[in-house]
């Protein structure tokens, strides 16, 4: 009787350790935090917040219907080898402090980051420059070659915009590399507690409900829109909204998607502000176990459709392995389907320049890599 009460003590200890040890992980800066306080009661108040968390417009349930954890767990464990390039993917070095004044420049580094320069205006999308997509450096690594910029590469930033609060689009490690050099942090609401959680003072933070606007400078204004999407960077989803993004200029208006599935909210959005002069559309990582979270390559070309836009730029692919299809699918699957539909493709490089209104570069350079 005396060894069963001592195994089960030494038992219940392990167990209290173990579950010390997972709350103090849990507290590392990378997780960031849950929002508390005022920006709580903001968020209480918001209308696509209900029963305790951020709600789509459409009922989206983040895996299928016959999704299997163990399955997935197992395509992750045994990638193809297709699933990412095997040798290094062709950069162009652009020189990011000379884009020109008196344009709408936009250069893509891979993935859903990239940097806009309108009216005067340095706005930086989704940045994640530390060689990952992960709370670790052991996760989610990026292709070989698409590491070729980084923090000192860029100007003064005048706006970094986070569109929701996932790994592979709000990186711990790059937000600190930026808050020395970046005047103003725009977000969807709720996502601002990470920031301040590391170091980013509240006033230069300005968080977003759907159909919210904020001007950028007289001339360029950006407003949060519907997407549909989840969020969460530990176990906790829907504390933070996920948005896309309007961006009007004296000139454009630019369509950013940030991540979402397909859904009647890209019609409603040509609808009301359409027609686009260029939309960056997420096309990658989808898969039928997750089918409403991301679109599918043809729902990426419906989606600039239904927005209206002149011109469709796919994002979301070209430098990390977040699903199992063939890492060229995506932007194979929507140059097809927008020939089909006759929709405009831009296809840069990472690094290459394209000039809204002016210069698209369509050329096919991921069929060179292998």
């Amino acid at each position: 009787m005396k060894y069963l009460k001592r195994t089960a003590m030494f038992f219940f200890v392990l167990l209290l350790l173990l579950a010390a040890g997972v709350l103090f992980f849990l507290q590392q800066p990378m997780f960031g935090a849950l929002p508390a306080g005022e920006r709580l009661a903001r968020i209480q108040q918001s209308p696509n917040y209900r029963a305790g968390a951020f709600q789509n417009l459409s009922e989206t349930p983040v895996q299928s219907e016959d999704f299997s954890f163990w399955g997935t767990l197992w395509k992750f464990l045994n990638p193809s080898k297709s699933s990412e390039p095997q040798t290094p993917i062709p950069v162009v070095k652009t020189d990011l402090r000379q884009l020109p004044a008196d344009k709408t420049s936009l250069v893509w580094f891979g993935h859903s980051s990239y940097l806009l320069k309108t009216d005067g205006r340095v706005i930086l999308v989704d940045p994640v420059f530390s060689g990952h997509a992960g709370p670790f450096s052991f996760m989610t690594r990026s292709f070989a070659g698409t590491d070729a910029y980084a923090a000192s590469d860029f100007p003064e930033i005048d706006v970094l915009l986070l569109t929701h609060d996932h790994y592979d689009h709000l990186d711990y490690k790059t937000i600190l590399q930026f808050k020395e050099k970046t005047k103003f942090f725009y977000t969807s609401l709720g996502v601002g507690a990470h920031l301040e959680r590391w170091g980013i003072p509240a006033n230069k933070i300005v968080e977003l409900d759907w159909w919210e606007s904020q001007p950028i400078s007289d001339s360029v204004t950006l407003m949060a829109a519907p997407a549909r999407h989840f969020s969460g960077r530990k176990f906790t989803r829907y504390q933070s909204l996920w948005s896309s993004f309007i961006l009007h200029t004296s000139q454009y208006k630019i369509y950013l998607g940030g991540d979402s599935g397909y859904d009647a909210h890209f019609k409603e959005i040509g609808d009301r502000f359409g027609p686009f002069d260029l939309a960056l559309l997420e096309c990658g990582q989808y898969n039928t176990d997750w089918p409403l979270i991301h679109m599918m390559p043809e729902e990426t070309v419906q989606a600039s459709i239904d927005v209206k836009a002149n011109v469709l730029m796919p994002v979301h692919w070209g430098k990390f392995k977040l699903a199992f299809h063939h890492w060229t699918e995506p932007i194979e699957r929507v140059s097809l389907e927008a020939e089909k539909q006759k929709v405009t493709l831009t296809t840069p490089r990472i690094g290459e320049v394209v000039t809204v209104g002016q210069q698209y570069p369509r050329e096919a350079w991921y069929t060179e890599v292998n």
